[in-house]
C-alpha cells in the first residue's frame, strides 16, 4: 500500500481517499495533488515513487513535467503583459513580431494565437529537434509558415507550435524569454516551484515519467473493435497527413524524449513546464484572488483572459473543445469543478485550474502517463473536491 503524505483540511478527507485510490486501483506510481480555497491551502498530498528505476520516493518538493498544463502558465505571462499595457491581444502579431506578417499572416491578432485559431498547427518543413530546442530557428520557421486554414474561421489545438508562437510574442514584448519572464514576474513573487526551462541545479528533484501502452491500439485495430464515437478520431490518427498527426510532428525527428535533461533544460512554453501540484494550484489561486497579499490579474484582465474565444469541433483533436485566450474551458470530457472554471490539462492527466465562482484552485501532477478515456485519476480527484464543497 502506498503511503500518502501531507495534509487535508477538515471536510476534504474525500480527496485523500480518492488520491489513495488512484494508487491502489487507477495506476498512479508517483503523484501529488493540491487545492486552495479562498486563498488558503485545503489539500496538499503526495506519495509513491518518483523514479521506479532507482526507487527514489516522491517527496514534498519532487518536481514533475506537466506537458500542456504548461500552457496555463505561459498564457498567464501573456495576460500579465496585457494588464501592464505592454501587449494588446487584439493587435496584429506583426506589430510586435514583424517577420510574422509573411505569407498572409499580417492581420492575425495575438488573441488568435492564444485561442488556437491561427491555422499554424504544423509546418510544411519540420525543424531539426536540436534547432527547435535552441528557439530561434523554430520561431523563424513559424514566421515564414503559411496558415493551414483561414485564420479565425476554425480552431484546432496547436499542441506544440503554440509555445513558440505565444512565447515569441512574450519575448519580443518583454525582452526576456518566456521562461525567464515567468520566473521573474510570476514564480519569484509567488514562491512557485515551477520552471519553463529547468535549471541544472533542480535536475535531481525531477520525477521520471513512465508511459503506459494502451490495451488496444486503435491505430491498427480492426474496425469492429473501434467504438463508434471514436471512429472519426481514429481515422485522423491513421492518416499521416491529418492535422492530428502533423500538429505533433513539427520537429525532426517528431518524437521528443521529455525525460531528457537537454529537453527539460530548453524552453518549450507549450509542453515542458516542470513543477509541483502546489505551484500550479498556487498560481491559479493568485489569478482569481489574493494569496499572501499577491494577485496576478485584476478582475477586468481576468474576465478578458477567460472569455470564450473558440468552441466546437477541434480540427486537431477531432472532438469538441473550448478555449479562452490561452486557457481551456470546461467540456464534458474536461474535469473542472464548475462552468466558469478555466485552466489546462497536460498529456497523461496533469491538470491545473481555477474556479472563481467557488474560490477553488487545483493542481495535480503524476509520472505515470496513461491518458485516454479510461484514465479517471484527475477526474476522480476533481469529483472529490466538488463533493467537499457541497
Amino acid at each position: 500500500m502506498t503511503t500518502i503524505e501531507g495534509e487535508v483540511a477538515p471536510g476534504f478527507e474525500s480527496v485523500r481517499e480518492a488520491f489513495a485510490a488512484n494508487f491502489a486501483r487507477h495506476g498512479d506510481i508517483g503523484a501529488a495533488v493540491c487545492a486552495y480555497r479562498d486563498g488558503q491551502p485545503v489539500v496538499d498530498l503526495w506519495g509513491g515513487i518518483a523514479d521506479p528505476d532507482t526507487g527514489r520516493p516522491w517527496v514534498r518538493d519532487t518536481l514533475q513535467l506537466v506537458y500542456s498544463a504548461t500552457k496555463g502558465a505561459t498564457a498567464t505571462a501573456a495576460h500579465l503583459l496585457a494588464q501592464r499595457g505592454a501587449l494588446d491581444l487584439d493587435a496584429p502579431v506583426a506589430k510586435y513580431w514583424p517577420e510574422f506578417g509573411a505569407n498572409g499572416k499580417a492581420d492575425i491578432p495575438v488573441r488568435w494565437l492564444l485561442s488556437h485559431q491561427a491555422g499554424l498547427v504544423a509546418l510544411d518543413q519540420p525543424v531539426p529537434l536540436a534547432q527547435a530546442l535552441a528557439w530561434q530557428p523554430m520561431a523563424n520557421a513559424l514566421a515564414a509558415q503559411r496558415p493551414l486554414w483561414t485564420p479565425g474561421n476554425a480552431h484546432g489545438y496547436h499542441g506544440r507550435t503554440w509555445g513558440w508562437l505565444v512565447g515569441e510574442v512574450i519575448r519580443r514584448v518583454s525582452g526576456r524569454t518566456p521562461g525567464r519572464f515567468f520566473a521573474d514576474e510570476i514564480a519569484a513573487p509567488l514562491g512557485l516551484d515551477f520552471f519553463i526551462g529547468l535549471p541544472a541545479s533542480e535536475r535531481d528533484r525531477v520525477s521520471r515519467m513512465l508511459y503506459q501502452q494502451p490495451e488496444v491500439d486503435f491505430t491498427t485495430a480492426p474496425p469492429e473493435l473501434i467504438p463508434e464515437e471514436l471512429r472519426e478520431l481514429v481515422a485522423a490518427w491513421r492518416d499521416p497527413n491529418s492535422f492530428s498527426n502533423r500538429a505533433f510532428a513539427v520537429t525532426d525527428p517528431p518524437e521528443i524524449d521529455f525525460n531528457s535533461p537537454r529537453v527539460q533544460a530548453a524552453e518549450l512554453p507549450s509542453s515542458n513546464g516542470i513543477g509541483t501540484a502546489r505551484a500550479l494550484a498556487r498560481m491559479y489561486t493568485a489569478l482569481i484572488g489574493e494569496v499572501d497579499g499577491i494577485r496576478l490579474l485584476n478582475p477586468e484582465t481576468l474576465a478578458s483572459a477567460t472569455k470564450e474565444q473558440a468552441s466546437g469541433t477541434d480540427r486537431v483533436m477531432v472532438m469538441p473543445s473550448r478555449f479562452s485566450s490561452g486557457y481551456m474551458l470546461p467540456t464534458d470530457t474536461n474535469p473542472m469543478t464548475g462552468p466558469n472554471a478555466f485552466g489546462h490539462t497536460g498529456r497523461g492527466g496533469s491538470l491545473g485550474f481555477a474556479d472563481p465562482e467557488r474560490g477553488i484552485a487545483f493542481g495535480y501532477v503524476m509520472n505515470h502517463i496513461i491518458g485516454g478515456p479510461d484514465d479517471r485519476r484527475a477526474a476522480s480527484l476533481v469529483d472529490a473536491v466538488r463533493r467537499s464543497l457541497a
